[in-house]
């Protein structure tokens, strides 16, 4: 039987695509969406290529950067968790220098696309930078690390009105606070499924500190996710379709509390993608 050939150039690859988590989309993809829901109407619904070319390399570009940074934070307590222990630099495929070394390279990459932007943009995305790396070294010492990701996640939402309106209108701050609300309740879902680990190793996040009151919270914060979703649309004087997404996106929303009722929280984290994809497609039937 024929065989492909052996690619060596890719098995070498492989470690530093898993270290930028390229084998697992859905952080793009929760980084992407409410990019894109900004990008849109800070463009006026007609953003130009270049700027959508440069927000979604973007997007993966911070994503991998996170990703990398997170596990140098991490590169002690992984080895001990069993979702995490055969992480490249946990289980000594990558090593610290060349990790850190791919974290520059990212940021380097960050900074030509970001300087394809106007100056307030760029002074904008400068504030993404001290807050990844702060990011996975916060639940060594509070119990609100969502936060600090959701600000992260988000900060594209901020540069793309900077970018395209040279200013920073009420709608942009209300989408901003809006998705870190959204972006705090899903990832205490995916903190649900490490909590005992977390626990052991002295670590912190939302889902410890809601504990037994995490379905109910989580529940909350999507409501309160859902209704600043309302206000955009009512401020954009919005059509059916995007409200046609927004009905969708509510029943994604009572769909994944009860998978969180049933013990499936990871389920529940990933079905976020698809409340993200429906809104963006409700956006962009706007005009």
């Amino acid at each position: 039987m024929y065989k492909l050939p052996y690619n060596r150039s890719m098995n070498k690859l492989q470690p530093y695509l898993q270290l930028m988590r390229l084998d697992k989309p859905i952080g793009i993809f929760l980084t992407l969406w409410p990019t894109l829901w900004a990008v849109w109407i800070a463009g006026l619904f007609h953003p130009t290529v270049k700027i959508m070319v440069i927000f979604v390399f973007g997007a993966v570009v911070m994503r991998a950067a996170g990703c990398v940074i997170n596990d140098v934070a991490d590169r002690k307590f992984d080895p001990h968790v069993a979702r995490t222990k055969l992480r490249p630099l946990a289980s000594g495929a990558v090593k610290l220098w060349q990790a850190l070394a791919l974290f520059v390279g990212l940021l380097f990459i960050a900074l030509v696309l970001v300087l394809q932007l106007n100056l307030f943009a760029f002074w904008v995305a400068c504030v993404t930078v001290p807050l990844t790396i702060v990011y996975p070294f916060c639940k060594r010492f509070t119990y609100l690390p969502q936060v600090i990701l959701g600000m992260v996640f988000n900060i594209g939402i901020l540069m793309a009105f900077a970018a395209q309106q040279n200013h920073l209108l009420f709608i942009a701050w209300l989408l901003y606070f809006s998705t870190i609300i959204w972006t705090v309740a899903y990832d205490t879902m995916y903190a649900i499924t490490d909590q005992e680990d977390d626990k052991k190793l002295g670590l912190k996040s939302t889902a410890l500190l809601f504990g037994s009151h995490a379905l109910k919270i989580t529940g909350l914060l999507q409501l309160l996710f859902l209704l600043g979703i309302l206000w955009l649309g009512l401020i954009l004087k919005a059509n059916i379709a995007y409200w046609i997404a927004y009905l969708i996106a509510i029943a994604l929303c009572v769909y994944q509390q009860n998978l969180l009722k049933h013990g499936q929280s990871f389920k529940a984290f990933l079905n976020n993608n698809w409340l993200g994809m429906i809104m963006f497609i409700g956006i962009l039937f706007l005009n």
